[in-house]
């Protein structure tokens, strides 16, 4: 499918670092509720229909589902694929395939895509996507792209003019007030060899969702993270917590850590960019984590344009699987498990800077149009091979109006692995929950939580 340029994302140069980039005008956000959803994605559905027009997203829970409870039943289980692309048919459709999804499919026979019918299943709650509209010409990026000014909560630039904006967008997604999981982690060696590398459950909370009138500042805390490790028994009792802020060049991301052989929390300054994530067996680094996460600073962002691709999205049965392993074949997730629809996403791309450090040299990220959900990435080293690759996997949860990416995956192509993180189906799924209190949020109380 041909790559084509967003007019709005060619017609500015990159910003001098510490000005602020001004915001679209009014006749460009008139657009937003018109051609335009209100969170930017386009109304209409594509040339050939392959992908539907947007008509609120998926407002009624299916049968079966049960108010309150936290598993919610896939509301598109009865369909069956419209296209199967494999080994033998990938060329006819790698335009529309990221780069890792077209290498595994040459790869490894066992690997397949099962395209389903589109769905944009995407809603949010009014009250953000009205700050949204409101977003369009008041919020601004500044110091380059690496921080943003006068926004309100919801999506900063739902028109973005600028890779950064874009990837702002991702940072800032909408996934409810706070919300846990008890999860599973597990690697997959290059011999195909499962290994559990982390259970343990997460409180994630976005502080800027608590009140929807605050305009955002820069010392705001837009992401917090708290795990506690149950298992494997050489991880039992750890816990971590880290803080993300809208000017992470004011106030860098605070990351503090609890070990139980020492019995005491430090602080943890490396538990960002390029590090590599522990429970990842190397395949991954932190700012990996649901496909990206963390400060921009080490990147120049370029906004490439909007690509209709063939994504993981409405993943019910992967995001709710009660068997974790059932999930872990060799080389890759079971197909069984992943379906793929075609939808319209924003590509971003990252190229390292001259004077910054990171192992990877280059890096595109497709975002979804209907929520600014980073769906997946390409990673590339220094000498421009493709080593690794991330998919998140998006299901909408329809009684609060909320899509989420708990479960993601990244492939070391050089390695041979994979890591697929944040398994909650035998769990119980995902909990929307009330925020914690300040004291919980506190580095003191991951010790309380964290003593085997």
């Amino acid at each position: 499918m041909k790559l084509f340029q967003s007019v709005l994302a060619a017609s500015l140069a990159a910003v001098i670092t510490g000005q602020a980039q001004a915001a679209v005008s009014a006749q460009e956000a008139a657009k937003l509720g018109q051609s335009l959803t209100l969170v930017g994605a386009e109304m209409a559905g594509n040339a050939d229909g392959s992908i539907p027009a947007f008509d609120g997203g998926l407002t009624t829970a299916p049968a079966g589902f049960k108010p309150g409870d936290s598993e919610r039943p896939d509301p598109f289980a009865g369909e069956k694929p419209v296209l199967v692309i494999d080994g033998k048919n990938v060329a006819q459709y790698k335009d529309q395939l990221t780069a890792v999804t077209a290498e595994l499919t040459q790869r490894f026979p066992s690997f397949r895509v099962d395209v389903y019918p589109t769905h944009r299943t995407a809603t949010m709650p009014q009250a953000l996507l009205d700050n949204t509209v409101k977003n369009a010409t008041g919020a601004q990026s500044l110091e380059g792209g690496n921080a943003i000014e006068n926004a309100l909560p919801g999506i900063p630039f739902p028109i973005p003019q600028s890779g950064a904006e874009a990837m702002w967008n991702h940072l800032l997604r909408y996934q409810g007030v706070a919300y846990s999981t008890k999860y599973d982690s597990w690697n997959v060696d290059s011999a195909g060899t499962p290994t559990l590398a982390t259970t343990g459950t997460a409180f994630n909370a976005f502080p800027i969702y608590e009140d929807l009138n605050k305009v955002i500042e820069a010392k705001d805390i837009y992401f917090q993270t708290k795990l506690y490790y149950s298992g494997p028994a050489r991880r039992a009792g750890e816990s971590l917590m880290l803080k993300d802020s809208a000017n992470p060049l004011v106030q860098p991301r605070r990351a503090w850590q609890y070990l139980p052989g020492v019995r005491r929390v430090k602080l943890a300054p490396n538990l960002a960019y390029d590090t590599p994530n522990p429970g990842t067996a190397g395949s991954g680094t932190y700012d990996d984590i649901y496909v990206f996460n963390g400060a921009l600073d080490r990147y120049d962002w370029k906004l490439v344009g909007k690509r209709e691709m063939i994504v993981p999205y409405n993943t019910y049965a992967l995001t709710y699987v009660k068997d974790a392993k059932s999930l872990t074949t060799p080389n890759h997730l079971n197909p069984e498990l992943v379906r793929w629809e075609k939808h319209r996403v924003w590509v971003v791309e990252g190229t390292l800077k001259p004077d910054a450090r990171h192992i990877y040299h280059k890096r595109r990220f497709y975002l979804d149009e209907d929520t600014w959900n980073a769906l997946a990435s390409d990673e590339y080293d220094a000498r421009g091979q493709l080593y690794r690759g991330s998919y998140s996997f998006l299901t909408q949860s329809y009684d609060v109006a909320t899509p989420n990416t708990a479960p993601h995956v990244i492939y070391d192509l050089i390695g041979g692995s994979y890591n697929v993180n944040g398994v909650v189906g035998p769990y119980g799924g995902i909990k929307y929950i009330e925020p914690l209190s300040k004291a919980q949020w506190s580095p003191e109380a991951l010790a309380g939580a964290g003593i085997r």
